[in-house]
């Protein structure tokens, strides 16, 4: 298996506990469409429990065999982003990305410049806030027979000092994996846990320990179920008794239906409740 990035050593587990839980926004629309000279199109709506819509519209241009792809965004924020990536040209497993954003009212701008690279036993990566400090955070993972270990740190040139730092080690099966990341200068502790049953049930868990505001361990379970080809629900649950579902089906080709809700199980008899709906059209 694949070396992740640090970011994703506990992946599985993390995308099980908060994908495809749809409470968190009233209503999402998203609609996706691709054209045969290499444009992917999408634009993303969403309204918020408190009846604010907000919405992003983005077009991706590919150009695979220079390695080449183009993205620029625009959003209800009023901010243009245009990210460039140039993939495997100066060397293999190298990728290169430039970031640049502008907010036309204010005109403030942002550059940013990332390096990722990955090879067969190792990932690594840089990014660069080429405007703001400037700052830069690297992180890398080595892997050895699925057993990973990682680290990752922050530094601000204009302060000459570190801003930040944190490491993880995990284990990756095809079926199983495991990790522990210690965040936020070795201060936030979590151990996650993700396994695949079989091919329609998924579980996974997550504990998280800060050592700053005391002894209390935060504990989340999940749980997937295909029903079918084209269906599946989901539910979680966390120790101050919050839980969520969802149902996930493709009504037809390029028409999926996401449905999901969430409730304080101590305070059933209050208002806490959250229901959102998600409709995906893609072409």
């Amino acid at each position: 298996m694949s070396v992740p990035a640090f970011s994703d050593i506990a992946k599985a587990a993390n995308d099980l506990l908060n994908k495809d839980f749809y409470h968190l926004s009233a209503g999402t629309l998203e609609v996706k469409s691709n054209t045969p000279n290499n444009v992917a199109f999408k634009v993303t709506g969403k309204s918020s429990h408190d009846k604010v819509t907000s919405g992003t519209i983005e077009g991706k241009y590919f150009d695979k065999p220079n390695g080449l792809t183009l993205t620029q965004t625009w959003n209800t924020a009023n901010t243009l982003e245009t990210k460039i990536e140039m993939a495997d040209n100066l060397a293999k497993g190298l990728k290169a990305e430039g970031i640049f954003s502008v907010l036309p009212a204010t005109q403030a701008r942002g550059a940013k410049f990332n390096l990722h690279f990955k090879q067969s036993n190792f990932h690594g990566r840089a990014f660069f806030d080429l405007l703001k400090g400037p700052t830069a955070s690297i992180d890398a993972i080595v892997g050895h027979e699925g057993f990973l270990a990682g680290a990752s740190a922050g530094y601000d040139v204009q302060k000459a000092a570190i801003t930040g730092y944190s490491a993880a080690v995990g284990y990756q099966a095809p079926t199983y994996s495991a990790a522990i990341t210690a965040t936020d200068n070795l201060s936030v502790f979590a151990a996650s846990y993700y396994h695949k049953v079989n091919s329609q049930v998924e579980a996974g868990s997550k504990a998280t320990w800060n050592s700053k505001s005391g002894n209390t361990v935060g504990l989340e379970v999940a749980a997937k179920y295909r029903l079918d080809p084209v269906s599946f629900v989901k539910a979680k649950i966390n120790d101050r008794g919050v839980a969520a579902v969802a149902y996930n089906v493709l009504l037809r080709e390029g028409v999926t239906l996401g449905v999901g809700a969430s409730f304080d199980t101590q305070k059933l008899d209050q208002a806490t409740h959250k229901v959102g709906t998600s409709f995906t059209f893609e072409s």
